[in-house]
């Protein structure tokens, strides 16, 4: 998603991340007058609206892991599932988000919001392909959170998620603009999670034709864009695995470094017939909603010609079954925090960026 921070205003592209809360951007110290700056990094030094947090604020205490400096400031240290983190001062700027696609005028329609509390990183550990990264959860530091506590547009927002691959900025929405809308559209309540941030639905059953399967150890599933991947109870997952292989008539392929369970060689098959080969799979979620995964959505392909399912276990450290962003793209996924609810929809996530400003040289997040 692309955000403009400061002011004077400078353009960014974060990645947009419902399973996590910090807002947190590259930051650096210097001015960047003595050499043109690089993109992907935000100079506080340059802009008129830039603060710093104090340590006894709320905001600082909102964190899990910050210390104070001689100056009581509030120092971070943010840590993500896969083990990566990011450390920096926390602070407050304005910021102004592209909210939805551009009309007639010249101008993008946009939301500008003063204050808003995020992390200046200026140490990263793991692998983050973006210029920083937009928390969504429900946590009090989330994105959305600040937004419906400062401004009218309530606790609400959607993204439609660009596939992987195409050179597009993945559209966020807030307020009315994060209506879901279009044919097909599924809404499935929140249920209770163990930690706040998650945005946590039951997941009933998971549908291949007439074949139903039940998850054993949980029946709740976490809606995450910030992971790739989607992760199922491993007594489920081979019970899919099973159905797909007896569907699907493609030749079969080794999974690269053994990471995935299910590959086909598609080097010698057409585009159409690849998509045509995989049959759909149904996610029966609560309050009788329905998503349906299509090719693109429960398969990635993982080098020139071979294809494997974007499905794995989740591991017993971590239990929990998570829907990843290759499983939404290509949706309209909508959420309401005060009706306390996930909206599903099939789009062309595609078509809603194309009237977007172009990105900046760094790599498109999803």
């Amino acid at each position: 998603m692309a955000v403009t921070v400061g002011t004077p205003s400078t353009r960014m592209l974060a990645i947009a991340d419902t399973g996590s809360d910090l807002v947190w951007l590259n930051c650096t110290d210097d001015t960047g007058k003595d050499a043109p700056p690089p993109t992907g990094v935000f100079y506080p030094a340059n802009s008129t609206t830039f603060g710093l947090v104090d340590c006894d604020s709320g905001a600082c205490r909102a964190l899990n892991d910050a210390s104070c400096t001689q100056s009581n400031h509030c120092r971070y240290l943010y840590s993500y599932g896969d083990g990566s983190r990011t450390s920096g001062l926390l602070s407050t700027e304005t910021f102004t988000f592209d909210d939805g696609v551009a009309g007639h005028s010249d101008e993008p329609p946009s939301l500008r919001v003063a204050n808003v509390n995020f992390g200046c990183s200026t140490q990263n550990a793991g692998t983050f392909p973006a210029d920083g990264l937009v928390g969504l959860g429900s946590g009090d530091l989330s994105l959305v959170t600040q937004l419906g506590n400062d401004t009218s547009i309530g606790r609400k927002f959607s993204y439609c998620l660009v596939p992987y691959g195409l050179n597009a900025s993945s559209a966020l929405n807030f307020g009315a603009r994060a209506d879901v809308t279009e044919p097909g559209a599924a809404t499935t309540p929140l249920v209770r999670s163990e930690i706040d941030t998650y945005y946590t639905v039951k997941l009933e059953s998971i549908k291949i034709g007439n074949s139903s399967f039940k998850p054993h150890e949980s029946s709740r599933i976490i809606v995450d864009s910030g992971t790739t991947l989607t992760y199922l109870d491993k007594e489920v997952l081979d019970a899919v695995v099973k159905e797909l292989t007896k569907r699907i008539k493609l030749p079969k392929a080794e999974s690269p470094e053994k990471l995935l369970q299910l590959c086909f060689d598609i080097s010698d098959v057409r585009e159409g017939q690849v998509e045509a080969a995989i049959p759909d799979v149904t996610l029966q979620l609560g309050g009788g909603a329905a998503v349906t995964l299509k090719a693109e959505n429960a398969f990635v392909v993982v080098q020139e010609g071979t294809m494997c399912l974007a499905l794995a276990a989740a591991s017993q450290q971590n239990p929990v079954s998570i829907l990843g962003n290759i499983a939404q793209q290509n949706m309209h996924v909508g959420y309401d925090l005060d009706k306390r609810t996930v909206t599903f929809a099939p789009a062309d996530c595609a078509r809603s960026s194309e009237s977007a400003p172009a990105p900046s040289p760094s790599p498109s997040p999803q």
